[in-house]
């Protein structure tokens, strides 16, 4: 095998001897190619011919025409092309690869290339709907013939990029029976079925290895899977190793964002004064291809009523494809946009209504065995009434809130209230993820944890092994748990959907007392855990009825703001927040998540533009492309409140996209308090501010 056997075990041993790690651009390979990807220029057109120069000895084009399968991207919704073929639906879109030795010579290459378009006419707005969900809860007709008024509200929230700390990369190595994907990922599986699927391969043609990767944030969910496919076929044509890694402006310009939204409320108001019911609609642009749009559309759409029992719900929800750079997974998949506008609109309702909005908020708290949104049932305690009593005491919430509503003082003071299901949607992890976790326990005594579930900066590979010494009674050095590699590790489902800890912990929890049992000094032993559903979970995919989450993890956020009255520049005075998670099983990795996420979230919510003008990402590189750098962070003060889940392992529950969903919303009702304007969009930049106090 080509190179293979000489560099991923020098990978691990450098890794291991010198505490250095080697991220995929570090990865050196015997006679490897590179390759850079020939993209559209236009927005939508027909590809009518392409002019390719003459190519030096050693230099070769891979396209369309190489793929021995099928030419789509195996995701779920499987519209993808991994080459263009005869039409092009976004710029960036990619049509070719130019390979070899030389980068330099590549890139002189690659602008050689004339490319003739016959251009289409493009699609920017919201007309075009490829996905449609609805669902209902109760009776809303009946709500609103009887409301004595009703109140609207509409939020939108724009792109995020997630800027993971290395870029999209991928090498191919080539064997005569095999193609091996060593890459920056999430989840090895899904590019092990997709490079299957264009190689036209089965299961042992294809091997796939994790290497170091730095972040993800749910942007090498599926990404990954098409630049392997692209590597595999050029590794493939060539039989050689194949180097497919972007540039940071490559990677903003074409990888995959989080979802524009438009979300619409109408609430129906009774007699009393309550919310008798609610209807909302959310609209997605997914960008030029499905891929994971339908899933995030119904995780957004299980959210529109937040952490609120209200008994009447019509919810509905589109898709709407767009000529423009293809949208996917970003940590919180979907409930970061609704969770903006549904505590947004809460908060409208309340003051249009003149109530306290916290206290107007507690009356619609959810408590145990409620129906949820969808007709499911919170079954286990919910302690949100302690979490927001603890929130109000660390940050001095009800003074600050009095004191801040002076007027010309332009301090302000928000608290957003929100959860997060663990796991994949409704009957998702039975019925297409069925993941798998094996143990094993060698001769000498140490316990191999077999799991595909990635580390990608998170802390799994730490925490997973504490859960298994901690019931095998070893030491956390005696268990062994290397990055996955297909060839080795079952299919444990992909690392998304904060199902980690609590679904595949759960497994090696439950396959480490197995193997307890089973335990003999000196005895080789494997042990099996397989996922099983809790028996009350019952879900209807086409309906989106029943429980679409077998538990949740609940949050509370405090954010104060200072807004400059000349410049309307935003400063962060103070965040707070609290979560339930059920156990900590590692509560500095915990803390440390929460308190990227929550900056994160924040960043969404005041500082993150991206703008798509007539199909064109405008902000390409982290020049024009703001994030926060420490200045522009502070101190965090986080409370974790236990909350034993009893199907987690030591009563653990997800925690990984929980404190971003609160983020947004915290920070918009804190400026929103501070300007006295109401905040329908995110991020409130300067200049939205500005146009609030013009305007508004």
């Amino acid at each position: 095998m080509s190179g293979i056997s000489k560099s991923i075990p020098k990978q691990d041993t450098a890794e291991k001897t010198s505490g250095e790690a080697l991220y995929i651009g570090d990865i050196k390979v015997d006679g490897m190619l590179h390759a850079k990807t020939l993209r559209s220029t236009k927005t939508r057109a027909l590809i009518k011919e392409i002019k390719l120069p003459d190519l030096p000895e050693g230099y070769h084009i891979v396209d369309y025409r190489d793929i021995p399968g099928e030419n789509y991207v195996k995701i779920i919704f499987e519209d993808m092309p991994v080459f263009a073929e005869k039409t092009v639906n976004y710029y960036g879109e990619p049509i070719l690869l130019v390979i070899g030795s030389d980068k330099q010579q590549i890139l002189k290459l690659i602008d050689a290339i004339e490319v003739i378009y016959e251009p289409l006419e493009p699609r920017y707005k919201y007309t075009k709907s490829v996905v449609h969900y609805e669902y209902e809860k109760g009776n809303t007709d009946t709500a609103f013939a009887n409301a004595v008024r009703t109140i609207n509200g509409e939020y939108k929230t724009g792109y995020q990029e997630h800027i993971y700390l290395e870029p999209q990369g991928v090498i191919s190595l080539y064997d005569e029976n095999k193609i091996t994907i060593l890459g920056s990922m999430q989840c090895p599986y899904y590019i092990k079925n997709a490079v299957m699927q264009v190689l036209n391969a089965d299961e042992d043609g294809v091997r796939v290895q994790q290497a170091t990767t730095g972040g993800a944030f749910g942007g090498k969910e599926e990404f990954p899977s098409l630049i392997a496919c692209q590597a595999a076929v050029a590794s493939a044509k060539l039989k050689k190793p194949v180097s497919l890694i972007y540039d940071r402006m490559e990677d903003i310009e074409t990888t995959t964002k989080r979802h524009p939204s438009l979300i619409k409320f109408t609430a129906a108001i009774g007699p009393d004064f309550t919310v008798d019911g609610i209807r909302a609609h959310v609209s997605l642009d997914s960008g030029a291809y499905i891929g994971l749009s339908g899933v995030v559309l119904q995780r957004a759409m299980i959210a529109a009523s937040g952490v609120y029992t209200i008994k009447n719900l019509s919810v509905s929800g589109d898709v709407y494809e767009t000529n423009s750079v293809p949208n996917g997974a970003f940590r919180g998949f979907g409930a970061p946009q609704m969770f903006f506008a549904v505590e947004m609109f809460m908060e409208h309702i309340a003051k249009e209504l003149k109530y306290s909005p916290l206290e107007f908020k507690l009356n619609y708290l959810a408590k145990t065995g409620d129906a949820t949104s969808t007709g499911g049932q919170f079954r286990n305690p919910i302690i949100m009434r302690d979490m927001v009593h603890k929130a109000w005491e660390i940050s001095d919430y009800r003074r600050k809130t009095t004191e801040f509503s002076q007027l010309g003082v332009y301090k302000g003071i928000g608290m957003s209230l929100f959860l997060h299901g663990c796991g994949f949607t409704g009957s998702g992890e039975q019925k297409h993820i069925k993941a798998v976790v094996r143990l094993r326990k060698n001769k000498d005594d140490t316990v191999t944890i077999l799991a595909s579930s990635t580390d990608m900066g998170q802390g799994a590979a730490t925490t997973l092994r504490k859960i298994a010494a901690g019931i095998l009674e070893l030491s956390v050095e005696q268990i062994i748990y290397n990055k996955p590699d297909t060839d080795h590790v079952p299919d444990s489902g992909p690392t998304v959907a904060s199902r980690t800890i609590m679904i595949v912990g759960g497994l090696i929890a439950r396959a480490a007392v197995d193997l307890k049992e089973k335990w003999k000094p000196g005895e080789e032993i494997i042990v099996e855990q397989r996922y099983k559903q809790p028996e009350f979970i019952k879900w209807d995919e086409d309906k989106l009825r029943g429980d679409a989450y077998p538990a949740y993890s609940w949050g509370v956020v405090v954010s104060e703001v200072e807004v400059n009255p000349v410049t309307w520049t935003v400063e962060l005075k103070g965040l707070w927040s609290v979560y339930d998670i059920g156990i900590a099983i590692d509560e500095r990795i915990v803390i440390g998540q929460i308190e990227g996420g929550l900056l994160q979230g924040i960043s969404y919510g005041m500082m993150e533009v991206m703008e798509c003008k007539e199909g064109i990402i405008q902000q390409r590189n982290v020049t024009d492309y703001i994030i926060p750098t420490a200045a522009d962070s502070i101190n965090m003060h986080t409370v974790l409140m236990d909350n034993s889940y009893p199907l987690g392992p030591y009563g653990a529950k997800g925690a990984g996209e929980l404190p971003l969903v609160g983020g947004a919303p915290a920070v918009a009702m804190a400026i929103e308090n501070a300007i006295g304007k109401k905040v329908t969009r995110i991020p409130v930049t300067p200049e939205y501010i500005m146009e609030l106090m013009k305007n508004g």
